[in-house]
Parts: C-alpha cells; sequence; structure tokens
C-alpha cells in the first residue's frame, strides 16, 4: 500500500460515548489520518484525537460542501450513523485496495448488524445505472475517491437540508463507478427493528412529503444530466381503436387465498356503475379452497369469469397477461389483489370516468392501509401527491412503487405486457406505460390495501428484500437506458 493512501474520516456526533468509541476504533489504523466529528456544538466535550466540524446533518448541502473542502488525503470515509463503528480485520486496506483495482469513485460492502444484541449478517445488492431510489441501502460506510468526491459536491446546491448525499453518490455515477465489495467489513448496530412491511411505506408517509419533493428535484437534475428525463409530452390514447365486450374488467391473480377472495369477489359485485364490468379471476391452480369459492360464485353470476390458465409456469404478472388476454377483458383492465378490497360502491366509475377525463393509458388511485379487520394503520392513506403530471413519469425512477389500485386501457396492456413474475410487475408496466403515455391519478382514497400476517410482504427476510429491490432496479435500468436511447434519436 503507497505511503500517501491515507484517509480523512467524517463521523456524526452520537452520544459522548459512541462518538469516541469510533473515533477511537477509527484510530487504530495507520491509515486514517484526520477525524472530524460533525455537530453543532463544539461545547459538547472535548475531542483528543478528532476535530469538530461545526456543521448541519450530514445530508446538508452545505456539510457535504465542507466534507469535500477539508477533505485533503487520497481517499474520504463518511459514516452515517451515531452508534459505535467496529471495523472488520484489515477493512479500511480493503476498501483502498478495491476502490484502486476498480477505478471507482465510491466503495461499500456488506456489514454485519446487532439487532436486539444478536449479530446477524447483513448483505447490501449491487449498484447499477437504475439504482435511483433514495433509499438504497449502502450500509452506513461510505468510501470515496477524494477527487471524485470534490468534483461530485461542487454540483451540490447548499440549500439542500434531506438529499445532499443522495444528490453526492447520483454525481459521483456520472463520473466513475460505484462498486460494492462483497464481503462483510465491519459492524453497526441496527436500531430500526421494524419488519419490512412497516418500513416499506416511509417513502410515502404524508409527514416525509417536504424531504420527497427535495429528493424529487435532486433526481430530476441528475435525469436531465445523464440524458434520461423525458419532457411533458405524451403520446395520445385513442379509446375507439377496438371493440369490447364490457366498458371494464376487474382482474384479479390469486393463488391459494381462501381467506380472502370471498371478501375481494364481494367487493366488485357490489360496485355501482353506469356501464357494464365483469370480473376475470386468473385462478393459479389453488389448492386451499380457493378454487371451490370462485366457482360457486361464477354459478350465481355471470359476471364472473373463472380462468384457469392452461400455462403452469405463470406468476402474477404471467396470469394478468393471460387475464387481459381473454376475449371478455373489457376496454379497461382494473387491478384488485386477492387480499384487499375496494373502498366504496363507487371504485370502478371513479377510475374510467379519470379514463376519459385525462385520456390517459393508465389509472392510479390511492389507497388506505388497513389490517386485516379493516381498521387503518400507519401510515394511513397512501396517495403519493409527489406524482405531477409534467414529472411524475421521471419521479416515477426514483419511488419504489407507483400505488393502487392500477388500471389500464386494454389495448396498451396487450401491446406492452406484464413480466411474468410475482413481484414488481405492476411497476415495471407503469414505468413502461409512463415512458409514452400520461398517468392519470386520483388522490382521494378508493382501495383498502390490506397487511396482515400472511401478506406477501409483512415480514421478509434480508436476502427476500435485496431480491426485490435488486429486480426492481434492474427494472429501473431497463427503463433508464430506454429513455436515454429515445433521447438520441429525437
Amino acid at each position: 500500500m503507497k505511503d500517501d493512501m491515507k484517509i480523512t474520516c467524517f463521523i456524526p456526533f452520537g452520544s459522548e460515548k459512541e462518538t469516541k468509541a469510533t473515533v477511537q476504533e477509527l484510530r487504530t489504523s495507520e491509515l486514517v489520518a484526520k477525524i472530524f466529528v460533525t455537530g453543532s456544538d463544539q461545547t459538547l466535550f472535548p475531542l483528543e484525537e478528532a476535530e469538530w466540524l461545526t456543521s448541519g446533518s450530514l445530508t446538508a448541502g452545505t456539510t457535504i460542501q465542507t466534507i469535500a473542502l477539508l477533505s485533503q488525503t487520497e481517499y474520504t470515509l463518511i459514516y452515517t450513523r451515531h452508534s459505535p463503528l467496529k471495523l472488520g480485520q484489515y477493512a479500511l486496506e480493503r476498501f483502498i485496495r478495491v476502490a484502486e483495482d476498480t477505478g471507482s469513485g465510491m466503495v461499500y460492502s456488506n456489514y454485519l448488524a446487532v439487532k436486539a444484541g444478536a449479530l446477524t449478517s447483513h448483505p447490501v445488492i449491487d449498484y447499477q445505472e437504475g439504482s435511483l431510489r433514495d433509499d438504497f441501502n449502502f450500509g452506513s460506510l461510505l468510501f470515496f475517491k477524494k477527487e471524485k468526491l470534490k468534483e461530485a459536491a461542487t454540483a451540490i446546491n447548499v440549500t439542500l437540508l434531506h438529499s445532499a448525499l443522495y444528490a453526492l453518490r447520483l454525481n459521483i455515477s456520472l463520473l466513475a463507478p460505484i462498486f460494492r465489495i462483497p464481503e462483510f467489513l465491519y459492524t453497526e448496530e441496527e436500531s430500526d427493528l421494524r419488519l419490512s412491511g412497516e418500513k416499506i411505506f416511509d417513502y410515502v408517509d404524508p409527514k416525509n412529503r417536504g424531504v420527497q419533493i427535495e429528493m424529487e428535484n435532486v433526481c430530476t437534475k441528475f435525469l436531465k444530466e445523464a440524458g434520461a428525463f423525458l419532457k411533458p409530452d405524451f403520446e395520445p390514447v385513442n379509446f375507439d381503436l377496438e371493440k369490447f365486450p364490457v366498458e371494464a374488467s376487474v382482474i384479479i391473480p390469486v393463488r391459494n387465498r381462501v381467506r380472502t377472495i370471498e371478501d375481494a369477489i364481494k367487493s366488485v359485485l357490489s360496485q355501482k356503475t353506469s356501464f357494464p364490468f365483469n370480473l376475470i379471476i386468473a385462478d393459479n391452480y389453488s389448492t386451499d379452497g380457493t378454487t371451490e369459492i370462485i366457482e360457486k360464485y361464477a354459478e350465481k353470476d355471470s359476471r364472473i369469469i373463472h380462468l384457469i390458465p392452461e400455462r403452469k409456469d405463470l406468476g402474477i404478472g404471467g396470469c394478468w397477461n393471460a387475464a387481459a388476454a381473454h376475449p371478455s377483458c373489457g376496454k379497461f383492465a382494473i387491478q384488485l389483489d386477492s387480499d384487499d378490497l375496494y373502498l366504496d360502491d363507487t371504485t370502478l366509475q371513479q377510475v374510467v370516468d379519470t379514463f376519459y377525463r385525462e385520456k390517459c393509458a393508465m389509472v392510479v388511485g390511492s389507497y388506505r392501509m388497513v389490517n386485516f379487520d379493516l381498521q387503518e394503520i400507519p401510515p394511513g392513506v397512501i396517495d403519493h401527491k409527489e406524482w405531477t403530471p409534467d414529472n411524475g413519469r421521471n419521479n416515477a425512477l426514483r419511488i419504489n412503487g407507483l400505488g393502487a389500485p392500477r388500471a389500464f386501457y386494454t389495448p396498451v396492456l396487450r401491446s406492452i405486457k406484464v413480466p411474468n413474475v410475482n413481484y414488481g410487475e405492476d411497476y415495471a408496466l407503469g414505468l413502461a406505460i409512463s415512458r409514452h403515455y400520461q398517468i392519470g391519478r386520483i388522490y382521494n382514497p378508493i382501495y383498502l390495501c390490506r397487511r396482515w400476517d400472511d401478506n406477501s410482504d409483512a415480514s421478509l427476510s434480508v436476502e427476500v428484500m435485496n431480491g426485490h429491490n435488486l429486480y426492481k432496479d434492474r427494472i429501473r435500468t431497463i427503463e433508464f437506458l430506454a429513455r436515454k436511447a429515445m433521447n438520441l434519436k429525437m
């Protein structure tokens, strides 16, 4: 290792005990040249082996600008947690080696997490061009090449309060690779012990709306610089392309939902509309009694089409394709998950009215989070108000979902088709549609999303969550590249 390969470290102030522990841990390495502790009050306690950096949060633009100014060594380390950091064997040497060998502007690694006193492995996923969501998990130790950090920081707005770290890594991605080391190089304490099903809606919690708007502005600026920004110019939608047997079809893909399918069917049949509609249930070879419940209702009501696909290799997306291709499918295909319910008997009417009013190829509603007994649970109503007609399709590359219920103009749905997967298929379809067409929005709740123990994402392991996030990032990468290519042709 070259003698000039030194590191300047920046850590946030936690408690006196936590901060001193992290400083002492970093000082065990001869590679560490300087340590700065960021905080607003230098009089909290004296620092013998570090310097105070009077600043705001690590997410503030002024803080990142100051970090760039003070980074005089070859590498810069930013630790984002307040809890004590514990480095693995030769961890800093490994970060430097990989950064040098790969020419990366930023390096991160897997880590070990202490949760409620137990040590667990926490692998993270590879960064790719579509890793544009602001909640991408790098872990808490971020390692930068100084020259790339300084160059990326120059474009960061000093007025940012919440999104400067997000802006920093987006800017670095335009300059050099962001590289994951698939090794567990440090240990951190995990303070957020909530289940996965409780965490995934943080980005749409109304109390975080101000943060989200700032994040959107940062992402939009990046997309413009990367050549993937789309202006609000949309292809027209012709609703008279072909004849349909009914105006709308509700589509429910289902497999083994004996506890909830009857409620879902009743929710559809109770709808009051000025147009004819039907219900297509794609029953994916249920074995728990779901099939018998569907058959019972189909015998009584001719509006119910009980579809058992010929193929046995279909996921949720494949079931959607089979239902949309069915000759009984209406002009508009409207989603209802087998776990969920429509809020009241006006949902279908509101969705179809929105198609005609906004002349769009897809409509997304708003929903209320409830438990199995239909009691509202946090964060309550998910309305995705961050979606705007002018910038919604750009911001869609940053957020992790588009909302519910989702509805589609059937000719567009049949043309694009749904990926044959069990997770993220709706998001992939929405991104592909938004590349060309406007997406209409209903901001008042029209749907009940039930979270319960058997719900598909109520409590997921790190490995499963990583798989989900990796897939959605890949979908974003496909869309990001497609939009860049589309702009080049203009």
